[in-house]
């Protein structure tokens, strides 16, 4: 599971938001919903870059 750049640029466009005003709810729900994405996307990436690590001794 890849994230896209859209995807990526709104969660960055949502956390300026937040410091300059406090965000709506439905701002926060979606902030939520991409930031589980964005972190269920890294967890795959690093689960298969360690799979494929091999220890030679």
């Amino acid at each position: 599971m890849v994230l896209t750049q859209e995807k990526i640029t709104r969660i960055n466009e949502l956390a300026k938001l937040a410091k300059s005003r406090e965000l709506t709810k439905d701002e926060k729900n979606e902030q939520e919903g991409l930031r589980k994405e964005y972190i269920k996307s890294f967890r795959e990436s690093f689960k298969k870059q360690l799979d494929n690590i091999e220890i030679v001794d």
